[in-house]
């Protein structure tokens, strides 16, 4: 590919907060995104920006108490766009942005704070009952349901005995019909852990040596496809999860991607084998994925074991000295993303040519 039809990462839009910045997501059907973080003072902050003319305008400011770590829209609603947040004291909140004076749904989940969440079941993707994901540093994983008060519907915590370890990344997937779902939990230890939500098993478990700084499955509303984990020491794994082998699990490839911790890895939304992962020396990577010719083979014993394919780099960008350490794509214009990084700008970013790809 010459550089002339590579595709490019362009920053739009540039701003300083004066605050740490910990998430960012983008408002579903809407030129407006969300910034979730803490102030020195010690309160929790969420803003709203909307792009207005090559610019941000900030919407509101709203101060909670607790430092905000993380939100979604994803067991929202089109209609209503509630945004779910963990904070540092453990609770899961839902909030209307249009009126933010009281959550309208909130429950003390953990006993330490939440490092990660995610929803599905909202905005028309996963098929089934909006719910919502939460892992913490008290090393449990809980599945809430917002129609639900108090108690979670799911809670995957350490067996007796067994050390607990800090979660730090949670993801839906599989969520194809009204019964199948699946979560995934990322540790500090290197752990992944795949917890069956249909049969409330753990369907399997692997560990790749280094904290799981992120996952994602390329979609979650499709039978279990692709599993990107990146870790610590600034590798990712592309694990196949169409073929379970039932010994040696899932294949997988793995590329060393940033020369640091890679924070995050977002699948675009218009393109599931395009993903861009974020580095802790403010770099961003824009990867492909290209399938093998044959997804499963047969082993000696014939049985049916997957074979993983290849990963190719589109292009690299560094925008910041500093980890960003979030990223979310538009659902809805293809290219547009904002990223979030620790020193304290919020960015938008445009990458061309992603439809030629």
């Amino acid at each position: 590919m010459s550089t002339f039809e590579k595709p490019q990462i362009i920053v739009h839009i540039q701003k300083g907060l004066n605050y740490t910045v910990f998430d960012s997501k983008w408002v579903p059907c809407s030129a407006k995104f969300v910034t979730m973080g803490n102030f020195a003072r010690g309160t929790g902050v969420i803003q709203v920006y909307e792009i207005q003319r090559g610019d941000l305008k900030l919407l509101r400011e709203i101060e909670k108490a607790k430092p905000i770590k993380c939100g979604t829209f994803g067991a929202a609603s089109l209609q209503q766009r509630f945004l779910a947040t963990g904070d540092f004291g453990g609770n899961l909140h839902i909030w209307n942005l249009e009126a933010p004076e009281m959550p309208v749904y909130s429950v003390k989940g953990h006993k330490e704070i939440i490092n990660t969440i995610d929803g599905v079941g909202g905005l028309g993707i996963g098929e089934g009952a909006p719910e919502i994901v939460t892992g913490s540093r008290d090393g449990t994983v809980k599945v809430w349901d917002p129609r639900q008060k108090e108690d979670p519907v799911a809670n995957m915590e350490p067996a007796q005995g067994e050390n607990k370890r800090d979660c730090w990344t949670v993801a839906f997937g599989n969520a194809y019909n009204q019964e199948e779902r699946v979560v995934c939990a990322g540790y500090d230890n290197g752990d992944i852990k795949l917890f069956d939500l249909r049969n409330m098993s753990l369907r399997w478990e692997t560990n790749i040596k280094n904290g799981v700084c992120s996952l994602e499955f390329d979609r979650k509303d499709i039978s279990m496809n692709k599993l990107v984990a990146t870790s610590l020491e600034g590798k990712f794994h592309v694990f196949d999860m169409r073929t379970q082998h039932p010994t040696k699990g899932f294949a997988s490839v793995t590329e060393k991607a940033h020369k640091s911790t890679v924070w995050q890895v977002r699948h675009l939304p218009q393109n599931r084998e395009i993903f861009l992962t974020t580095g802790g020396a403010g770099s961003l990577h824009l990867w492909k994925y290209e399938y093998p010719t044959q997804r499963s083979k047969k082993d000696s014993e014939g049985l049916e074991m997957g074979v993983a394919g290849s990963v190719s780099l589109l292009q690299n960008v560094t925008v910041s000295t500093q980890p960003i350490s979030s990223l979310d794509w538009s659902p809805d214009k293809r290219g547009l993303c904002v990223c979030s990084s620790f020193d304290q700008m919020v960015r938008v970013l445009i990458v061309t040519k992603l439809q030629t790809i």
